[in-house]
């Protein structure tokens, strides 16, 4: 039972030397990044999917515990099968997989989704309002949603007293990623909640 904590991408050079160190070449920033926390959101993915190495290079670059939590801007069936065999290339360090669906409703395009996701977590950015009141799948942004929460902050800056609402409200398990900013305030926000996190709250 795990409350992951991360940024929305890693691969920012506005982000050194306030979190990289002076000096770090942008090819090792990952390798940087996941020695201090164990998830990161790959919004690349939901604009152009790369090649499968390039998964593997990603894969390679982290500790077998880390997760990455890829885009998946959903148009067709057809599509969302390329992108999951491409993101399996990921492997174990393959965590739940964000599904922005801009369209109306349409339960049987989730259905085919799950068919084509092998397995894969999911959550789900439903964006039309006719999805309004959708049971049975995982939510961005619900802390109700079963069986884990998939929480993105995008309205920085956080408080101390906020960061604290937030871990009390947060149940394991749970993806937790902080918006990017020009400045590394992403990175900063993340340890803070994780200090609160292990600072003697239980879990759930």
């Amino acid at each position: 039972m795990e409350i992951r904590v991360g940024s929305s991408g890693w691969s920012y050079a506005s982000w050194r030397p306030g979190f990289y160190p002076h000096g770090t070449a942008p090819a090792d920033f990952l390798r940087f990044y996941a020695c201090r926390f164990d998830t990161v959101e790959l919004n690349s993915t939901g604009y152009r999917l790369p090649a499968p190495d390039q998964f593997e290079r990603w894969a390679d670059a982290v500790p077998d515990t880390f997760r990455f939590a890829p885009k998946l801007t959903l148009t067709t069936p057809e599509r969302a099968r390329l992108y999951f065999a491409r993101v399996a290339k990921l492997g174990s360090r393959l965590g739940p997989v964000r599904v922005v669906v801009e369209q109306p409703r349409d339960d049987d395009l989730l259905a085919r989704l799950a068919e084509a996701a092998r397995g894969a977590e999911l959550a789900f950015d439903l964006r039309h309002e006719s999805w309004a009141g959708t049971a049975g799948v995982v939510r961005v942004n619900d802390f109700a949603s079963e069986p884990f929460r998939y929480i993105r902050l995008r309205e920085p800056p956080y408080s101390d007293p906020e960061l604290e609402a937030l871990a009390d409200r947060l149940v394991a398990p749970a993806y937790v990623y902080f918006r990017h900013e020009n400045a590394p305030t992403a990175p900063a926000y993340a340890e803070r909640l994780r200090r609160l996190l292990s600072g003697g709250r239980p879990p759930g």
